[in-house]
């Protein structure tokens, strides 16, 4: 019986042993080069769109050389290949760190136009996916919203930035798919018998959304809760402006 035991003792030692002496570990490319030369091979992999190995290179690059200039550079451009890799969440992260570290850099505002289109994207893209549709209007409008205010602080933070006219045409989007939101919601409340929300949503509507076609169905959806409530000379009021506004408009036939 020791003998059965030592033979396979020795057996199983010399597996250990050729285990060991197997194929010996890959050493990392990377460990004698410098910040920029860690940068340089990411910025070839994003090129490439081979996304994942760039934001691993970005990452151990900011691990060995936090500081300077490289180091800066790489946490701008790591923001990018999330967005490139679709991880908008983490491309907002990262922009927003950037930001917060170095608010006086002379790219800051391209790191808030990235956190803008991160943003956009995050309900734009791949809720469109999910949903098979483009119409973010009945969707979760706080990405909306985020976007529209990065894109904001391009517009007035930085007016010769070269992302700003692109900033400016996003936010006129974001707006119209903002106050359309705000009609669905005032047409659920609607269907609902909820008038007094109806109104109010409305109001808000024409408050912060007057240069919107939502307009229209917010003097329109007004009149029918008004009309609902029983408030009659409120009605009057808002069917005068409707007319006056939108003479054509399919609500005028509805009250």
């Amino acid at each position: 019986m020791g003998i059965f035991f030592a033979k396979y003792l020795i057996l199983g030692l010399i597996a250990v042993i050729l285990a060991s002496c197997g194929t010996p570990p890959v050493e990392d490319p990377t460990k004698t080069l410098p910040a920029d030369g860690i940068l340089e091979l990411a910025r070839e992999e994003l090129n490439e769109d081979r996304y994942e190995a760039a934001i691993d290179l970005y990452k151990k690059l900011e691990s060995r050389f936090p500081y300077g200039i490289v180091a800066e550079q790489a946490q701008l451009e790591v923001a990018y290949a999330y967005h490139k890799f679709n991880e908008p969440e983490l491309a907002v992260a990262a922009a927003e760190r950037f930001i917060r570290l170095h608010p006086t850099h002379t790219r800051v505002d391209y790191a808030y136009y990235l956190k803008g289109i991160a943003s956009y994207r995050e309900q734009s893209g791949i809720m469109a996916q999910i949903s098979g549709t483009n119409d973010l209007s009945n969707r979760d409008p706080n990405p909306a919203r985020i976007a529209y205010s990065t894109f904001k602080e391009v517009v007035t933070r930085y007016p010769q930035s070269p992302y700003t006219e692109d900033s400016r045409k996003r936010m006129v989007h974001l707006i119209n798919v903002l106050a359309k939101h705000d009609i669905s919601v005032a047409r659920y409340y609607l269907s609902r018998g909820a008038y007094v929300a109806v109104v109010n949503r409305t109001k808000n509507i024409l408050k912060e959304y007057d240069r919107t076609p939502a307009v229209e169905d917010a003097l329109g959806l007004m009149a029918i809760a008004y009309r609902e409530m029983g408030i009659t000379d409120l009605m009057a009021d808002t069917v005068r402006i409707l007319r006056h506004n939108f003479p054509q408009s399919d609500y005028l036939r509805q009250l």
